[in-house]
């Protein structure tokens, strides 16, 4: 076990004089890592550096330290003025110290090794020095591993095209963490959570901006990262641009939808309450999506996503749903769910239901509702309701309060989004910090609310997003509700949806007289990200931009057999936290192939049940379909490998392509997801690999049994070896900083 999280052992205080003789213990800067983990810290930190992340954020955010990056203090400067290159010299340390964590014969960096010694020398020194920048030094150290750190977790969870030979193992097993715990670090999530960013703010002062592939986060909301390879939610190779088909649905909504309902809270005197349900009377119309379905697709070619709003589709039309889309290669469906309560007495579930379709399978994930929709009189009368709900009480929605959860889910081609359910795209609470901190490309918003007008709560809301982190935020409502909404004095709007990206104007999105849906085409295209701690910024992030939208009227006809004649599709062979784990290691086997061929078959050892690593990093071992689908893919990438001629990382998508006879559906799922992770790995003019050019550096421990004979190296034996190694490096980068 890790030192940090063994018991603690006592943590020095510095003493104070309050000017009255009574000595008052002040906090160390090593306390304030105490106090948040219940753990000392060591050298172990070094092992993993995720961990170093964390430990440098706490540290920076307890004693405020952070904003020396963005103000210094009289005298300094930052980056230092006396080492011009430190930019350059804290992205090779990152890279260096990636291929450590996988090959212990190499060196820890000079740097890192530096700005460690200086850090652990001043352990005593109190969290005022910090605060107040007494002792400069140790905030360059701090803010230099903060910074070491970071570039460090590039590429552990949206993928990076400008990957290279380093740390393809490394960020591999770092992704199967993340699947498995919902945090990147070894530290236990119930004390801290590392989760990867998918976007960084243009502004601000907090500590959030000196960071730029990592975020930190306090206990208290689970999160959790899913991964498909969605290649950016489009089915068309090397093609940019994303076609949603918002339905906004149901078309009509009457006020018996809305009805009364008994609750297990008991009432009180004086404070009249009741509960409601919204159960609409007519069921999903199949039909109609079928042929509007193949309208959308006559007018644009392809629908990568469909979207309906909150409570739209009952729990048990889902399957029937998913099958529809599949004949219409539909790639993700992204819909409000409602269903009705387990047991008498009991409040539903109101939810977000996102499906990926790959290889034929649907895999599922859920997005909670957690605040309830609250109807007071001034509600009931705009949106004439007093006839099913009496406008003297106050209704709220029948519905259960789990626990917080956000889940992210990143589609390739660098687009992550999110989903918040209504009311809680207007709380300001630990899951807005949560999306704030991991900057989603997208916030998919599902509602049952008034038109989406830009004088309304959804905008501002959705701008304060759009702001920071720079999140686009979609929201849809039925048309049905903004029908129903009619305030005194007002006509009814067919204005069902909102856009509102960062740096655009808010786009209200109406539904014409007679439409059916609205196909809303988006170009995902590179963005800049940057951390405000003196690194350079890069083109790593991903943004939508050239919103466009067009009216849709079904087709006369639709497919054939009608859909409610087609069999439930499949169900699925892996989890969606298997599939995850499965796209997490295709994305490795491309890197390799892109970078570094000869890692290939230390890659696939990697994969294995019974790999050392997973015990170091205490993670489960693959199920039998996993560990079968990981092996198909490690076959087909050791093949490529092996064959010479064609570049590996063609020679394996070509070998990918197609289907093979009688292959079973485990077999065809997993060639899916390495041929999608081949795809992104190449250039859209060329087909030839993404990143720029350079020589192949060995991985080391290609023999199963070397590498976990270096494992059991103890890291205080490598940390004196690299200090040694790299003496003159160190001795030099302290002569210009130090």
């Amino acid at each position: 076990m890790p030192a940090f999280l063994t018991p603690p052992a006592a943590t020095p205080l510095a003493g104070v004089d309050p000017g009255r003789g009574h000595a008052v213990p002040e906090p160390t800067w090593a306390w304030a890592w105490q106090a948040v983990t219940g753990t000392t810290f060591g050298d172990e930190l070094l092992e993993w550096p995720p961990d170093l992340l964390a430990f440098t954020e706490v540290i920076l955010q307890r004693s405020e330290a952070y904003r020396f990056a963005l103000s210094p203090p009289a005298g300094s400067s930052w980056p230092p003025a006396g080492f011009p290159g430190w930019p350059d010299a804290v992205a090779d340390a990152a890279r260096r110290w990636s291929g450590w964590a996988e090959n212990r014969d190499v060196a820890l960096p000079g740097l890192l090794v530096r700005e460690w010694a200086a850090l652990r020398a001043r352990a005593g020194a109190p969290l005022s020095d910090l605060t107040e920048a007494r002792d400069w030094r140790l905030c360059e150290a701090l803010l230099t591993l903060h910074a070491i750190a970071d570039e460090a977790c590039a590429g552990l969870g949206v993928a990076r095209r400008a990957a290279g030979a380093d740390g393809v193992r490394y960020r591999a097993r770092a992704r199967e963490l993340l699947a498995r715990t919902g945090s990147l670090a070894r530290i236990p999530g119930h004390l801290i959570r590392v989760l990867p960013k998918a976007g960084t703010p243009g502004s601000g002062s907090s500590a959030r901006v000196l960071s730029r592939y990592a975020a930190v986060q306090a206990p208290g909301v689970e999160a959790r990262w899913y991964r498909a390879p969605g290649r950016g939610l489009t089915t068309q190779p090397h093609v940019r641009e994303v076609n949603y088909l918002l339905l906004p649905w149901p078309l009509r909504i009457r006020a018996a939808d809305f009805r009364p309902v008994a609750g297990p809270l008991q009432r009180l005197a004086g404070d009249p309450f009741g509960f409601f349900e919204f159960a609409p009377s007519d069921r999903l119309d199949l039909d109609l999506a079928d042929r509007t379905l193949a309208a959308a697709r006559d007018q644009a070619g392809a629908v990568d996503v469909v979207i309906l709003p909150e409570s739209a589709v009952e729990h048990s039309e889902i399957d029937g749903l998913e099958t529809l889309l599949a004949r219409h290669d539909v790639t993700a469906l992204i819909t409000g769910v409602r269903e009705r309560p387990a047991r008498p007495g009991r409040f539903p579930r109101n939810w977000v239901h996102i499906g990926v379709s790959v290889g034929g399978q649907w895999a599922h994930i859920r997005q909670s509702k957690h605040h309830r929709w609250s109807l007071d009189d001034a509600q009931i009368r705009q949106y004439h309701l007093a006839g099913a709900l009496h406008p003297h009480i106050r209704w709220w929605e029948a519905m259960e309060v789990p626990r917080r959860s956000v889940q992210f889910v990143e589609l390739g081609g660098g687009v992550t989004l999110t989903s918040l359910v209504c009311e809680d795209l207007a709380q300001t609470d630990e899951v807005a910090d949560v999306i704030r901190a991991v900057g989603p490309t997208l916030v998919v918003t599902p509602l049952l609310d008034g038109p989406q007008l830009s004088s309304r709560w959804g905008a501002r809301y959705a701008g304060v997003l759009a702001d920071d982190p720079g999140s686009a935020v979609l929201t849809l409502t039925p048309f049905g509700m903004a029908q129903r909404s009619r305030p005194p004095g007002h006509h009814p709007s067919p204005v069902v949806a909102l856009w509102k990206g960062p740096g655009q104007h808010v786009r209200e999105i109406p539904l014409d007289r007679g439409a059916h849906g609205i196909l809303l085409s988006a170009t995902a295209g590179p963005a800049v990200s940057r951390s405000f701690d003196g690194r350079r910024p890069g083109r790593d992030g991903s943004e939508f931009s050239g919103v466009r939208a067009r009216q849709i009227r079904a087709a006369s006809t639709g497919t054939w057999p009608p859909p409610t004649q087609v069999p439930p599709p499949p169900r699925p062979t892996l989890t969606a936290d298997e599939l995850t784990i499965l796209t997490s290691w295709a994305e490795a086997l491309a890197e390799a192939l892109a970078f570094a061929p000869t890692s290939i078959e230390a890659l696939a050892a990697d994969a294995q049940p019974g790999a050392r690593w997973r015990d170091e990093l205490h993670v489960g071992e693959p199920s039998p379909p996993l560990r079968h689908a990981i092996n198909h893919m490690a076959q087909t990438a050791q093949t490529a490998a092996a064959a010479g001629g064609d570049p590996p990382l063609e020679a394996a998508r070509l070998a990918a392509e197609g289907s093979q006879p009688g292959q079973s559906a485990l077999d065809s799922l997993a060639r899916a997801v390495l041929r999608s992770a081949l795809q992104q790995r190449q250039t859209p003019a060329t087909g030839r690999r993404a990143g720029r050019s350079e020589p192949e550096r060995p991985m080391g421990g290609h023999n199963r049994d070397s590498a976990q004979k270096r494992a059991l190296v103890p890291l205080g034996v490598l940390y004196r070896y690299a200090i040694s190694r790299d003496r003159a490096a160190v001795a030099g980068y302290g002569g210009q900083l130090g």
